[in-house]
């Protein structure tokens, strides 16, 4: 702390982090909306299982962070705020659907944007500033009407590990391990998906990616003298914070945020000149910019109601366990699923 103060030390672990998922995206091709596309329509579910691959290791590394003294669950985000079951639908609906009609999450949006597509940086730009009108903007009031956050009575209201260690007498942390573990066990359980390592491999990294998030800020937290957030690795609010840093940096801190959103665009740019695929891209079809804004504001509204996106959510919050993000994960599937369906059978590429 002597020589990295305490905003800029969180920075640099969101930096290092966001990195390696934007390495990810680009070489090992980890992608939510692509990996629900080929379960859906091709039959394959390779990527859905690498996504939960790095579920397994995020879930197996947090609790073994809280199990060792290196994390309070209590203090992160997700155990802080009670749980709102409607949120988690509703917001994982919209940002599922939205996801379908823009063609990436937030997090598959800065990958691309890394690769050169312009049409990404629509979708960010336009789900950082819809993200942020409705946290702090003029619809955060019908927001909070709407959704009235509350302070949990318990970790046990938060999260299965402890509700199921109130019952049987196990350590919370030990239950999560397990669960982590068999998670891994039950990906890589497929013959076929055992035969690819790469896609096991780049699993792991992205389950490393959200622990590598718990353990800096946790650290910086003890032992730095500023107040800093215990986080890990979110694309909604965070890109509109980062979008906020761009045009205000002199009245504002480095964040996390920040660093994990600048991270994923430099890992990608830099997998995309390995791979050898950077290339600028941009929007032909009014049709399709259209479809990809009016995607891009639901997801940003939608991630900020559910408290998280498919990284926010679906891997970071599951790695606690707490009880919103499997219900917010199968929402944004479904969502996906409808958008996906809708495109197919309601829309047709221009001539």
């Amino acid at each position: 702390m002597s020589y990295l103060p305490e905003p800029l030390s969180v920075t640099l672990i969101g930096l290092a982090g966001g990195v390696l998922l934007g390495l990810a995206s680009r070489l090992g091709r980890f992608c939510t909306m692509g990996a629900i596309e080929d379960y859906l329509y091709a039959q394959n579910d390779t990527r859905l299982r690498m996504w939960g691959t790095a579920i397994g290791a995020a879930i197996t590394g947090t609790f073994i962070l809280a199990h060792n003294g290196f994390l309070d669950l209590g203090e992160t985000y997700y155990y802080s705020v009670a749980w709102m079951p409607l949120a988690s639908i509703l917001g994982g609906l919209m940002f599922g659907y939205g996801m379908a009609l823009a063609g990436n999450c937030g997090y598959g949006a800065l990958a691309r944007l890394g690769g050169g597509d312009m049409r990404a940086f629509v979708i960010v730009l336009v789900m950082g500033v819809s993200a942020y009108a409705v946290l702090l903007g003029p619809l955060a009031y019908l927001r909070v009407w709407a959704f009235p956050q509350a302070v949990p009575t318990s970790e046990t209201a938060q999260g299965y590990a402890h509700l199921v260690g109130s019952y049987s007498g196990i350590q919370p942390t030990l239950i999560g391990m397990i669960v982590g573990l068999a998670f891994i066990g039950w990906m890589i359980s497929s013959t076929d998906f055992r035969s690819q390592p790469k896609y096991i491999a780049w699993g792991f990294a992205v389950g490393a990616a959200i622990v590598s998030g718990w353990a800096g800020t946790q650290w910086v937290a003890e032992t730095g003298f500023a107040a800093v957030p215990v986080v890990s690795h979110s694309f909604s609010a965070p890109v509109g914070e980062s979008i906020l840093y761009l045009m205000t940096a002199s009245g504002r801190d480095l964040s996390f945020a920040l660093g994990s959103v600048s991270g994923v665009l430099i890992g990608a740019f830099i997998g995309s000149l390995i791979k050898g695929h950077f290339r600028w891209e941009a929007c032909e079809d009014p049709r399709e910019l259209k479809r990809q804004i009016l995607g891009a504001i639901l997801m940003g509204a939608g991630a900020v109601i559910a408290l998280g996106c498919t990284v926010g959510q679906g891997i970071t919050a599951f790695s606690t366990l707490t009880y919103s993000a499997p219900v917010t994960f199968a929402s944004i599937f479904i969502g996906a699923a409808f958008g996906l369906r809708q495109l197919i059978t309601g829309f047709e590429p221009a001539e």
